[in-house]
């Protein structure tokens, strides 16, 4: 991925209002991120806990996602599968992330929900960058550049759900 403007990524929200975007807390050391590692970019707020945002090339455009996390946790006991990246995570590793649709069907309260690594840090785990805190990660036979495609396409067919406007 590129590296990202404050600007960009802010202009590139489509699920949220201008002031909304306007107001969104970025990511810390943004000029530090490992960009050419990132096949998107996607943050947490440290200020808001249940709420998450990722900014991803999706059709020659740059689209941002507000993401929210509900209230209802799954089992900490339990090992969870990221839909992005297939990553294996044990306990919260793994967060049901929702977007509420672009348009006039998000605005009537219409969202698409994925379970996604809670960190959005996909494109590290399929580097081997960072380790999911799960002890035995079950092998693959893709080569990193099949798990780094698979993990986008995921995502491009989460951001198709996103964009689709229902109520049109």
């Amino acid at each position: 991925m590129k590296p990202l403007t404050e600007t960009e990524i802010r202009d590139s929200f489509v699920n949220c209002s201008k002031g909304e975007a306007r107001r969104l807390n970025l990511p810390r050391g943004l000029a530090e991120l490992p960009w050419e590692q990132l096949d998107f970019l996607g943050w947490r707020d440290q200020g808001a806990p249940d709420r998450g945002y990722l900014v991803a090339e999706h059709g020659g455009e740059l689209v941002g996602v507000t993401l929210r996390v509900p209230s209802v946790r799954r089992s900490l006991r339990m090992s969870n599968v990221c839909s992005f990246c297939i990553s294996t995570h044990a306990g919260s590793g793994v967060a049901l992330l929702a977007a509420r649709r672009a348009g006039v069907s998000g605005r009537e309260g219409n969202t698409v929900g994925t379970y996604i690594c809670a960190d959005l840090a996909c494109s590290l785990y399929v580097r081997g960058l960072k380790q999911s805190a799960l002890v035995s990660r079950p092998e693959e036979s893709l080569s990193q550049e099949q798990l780094i495609a698979r993990t986008v396409t995921n995502l491009d067919a989460f951001l198709v759900k996103v964009l689709t406007d229902t109520a049109a």
